[in-house]
């Protein structure tokens, strides 16, 4: 295993960069511990990949460096990096038995044929391969396959780290629940460096201790499941991340208060504090999960008055969405009544606690 840092790093594919749109993955530095379960997260050319393939070695970086243990591994080229990959699609053996892909990144290492089979059994053993092991690999499943795929990429307790790119695509849905548990599991038994590449939100918050998200070539937040939930640093996040994302309304400030949507709310101390003197496009966020319904009487400092467009059950709660000038505010309620039919008038309560403000997309404390 390995502790990772990234120093300076970009990327751009084509020469001379001078914008940041020029870049496939713009200006980061970050650093990575020894042992820990990593997600990269973000939609489709976010540059996610492009990071992935840096770390690996099949991509030289036109920026920065990549230390492994405090090592400059940047010019190094893969195969001289002591890591193992896995990709979208199965990387395997078909003519080989489930025994013999596990066991060729060990032999080609020169291990004892005991310790070979000692370790197969275990890993075998962990992705529940072991009834597999005599067949030859032509003849299983898709999803039997990329079990394999992982394994190999497993099996070498040494290595520095294992790249995980989108692995799961090809599994089916229900598979790909059982196999993110199972390599949470063997993350904590095997202690292993694992950094792992997708565009969906649940696989990454699942797996990863730390997930960083990625737009645009950017990394705009890095922290655990909680922190990007509760306080998104950036819109992007808050939209991103959630089902559905956070809603986001332009606002502007008067008087203490900040104006949505032609309406009032009161600012408490710290985001009055921390707004005071912004310049830019000012937005209010807030997530579906923390907007109350309240009694339409009420016209507290904290509510707006909304319409109510519909309501869906959901069966462990309400999804209702609300029209607020002209757009539409998405909620979670625990219950509902008569006052929340569709075409209703309905007051809306944003606890200040839960109120989030940015200044050109970015949270401000």
């Amino acid at each position: 295993m390995a502790r990772i840092e990234l120093i300076d790093l970009a990327h751009a594919y084509k020469p001379d960069p001078s914008a940041p749109s020029d870049y496939a993955l713009r200006p980061m530095s970050m650093t990575w511990r020894d042992g820990g379960a990593y997600a990269l997260l973000g939609p489709s050319g976010c540059g996610k990949t492009t990071l992935l393939n840096i770390i690996s070695g099949l991509v030289k970086p036109s920026h920065g460096k990549v230390l492994f243990d405090g090592k400059d591994v940047t010019q190094l080229p893969t195969e001289a990096r002591n890591i193992a990959q896995v990709f979208q699609f199965p990387v395997i053996y078909d003519t080989m038995t489930v025994h013999d892909n596990l066991a060729f990144p060990l032999r080609n290492r020169g291990w004892k044929e005991s310790e070979v089979k000692k370790r197969v059994q275990q890993v075998a053993q962990m992705l529940e391969l072991t009834g597999d092991l005599k067949m030859r690999a032509s003849g299983l499943s898709v999803d039997a396959k990329q079990k394999i795929s992982l394994g190999r990429g497993l099996v070498r307790p040494d290595v520095a780290a294992v790249l995980f790119d989108e692995p799961l695509t090809v599994i089916d849905p229900h598979l790909k629940w059982l196999l993110r548990r199972k390599l949470k599991e063997i993350h904590h038994e095997l202690k292993l460096s694992l950094i792992y590449v997708t565009h969906d939100q649940v696989e990454a918050l699942t797996f990863a201790d730390e997930v960083v998200v990625m737009t645009q070539g950017e990394v705009v937040q890095t922290g655990s499941a909680q922190a990007l939930f509760e306080t998104p640093a950036h819109t992007f996040v808050g939209y991103f991340i959630g089902n559905p994302g956070m809603n986001l309304f332009d606002c502007t400030l008067d008087d203490g208060r900040a104006i949505v949507a032609g309406q009032a709310l009161a600012l408490n101390d710290a985001a009055r504090a921390a707004l005071t003197g912004a310049s830019g496009k000012i937005t209010l966020g807030i997530r579906p999960e923390f907007v109350e319904c309240v009694d339409g009487a009420t016209a507290a400092s904290d509510t707006v008055q909304a319409s109510v467009l519909a309501v869906r059950n959901m069966g462990t709660h309400y999804l209702a969405e609300f029209r607020l000038g002209s757009q539409v505010l998405a909620a979670r309620l625990r219950s509902i009544d008569a006052a929340t039919a569709p075409g209703q008038g309905v007051r809306l309560r944003f606890p200040p606690e839960r109120t989030l403000y940015y200044v050109n997309d970015k949270r401000v404390a």
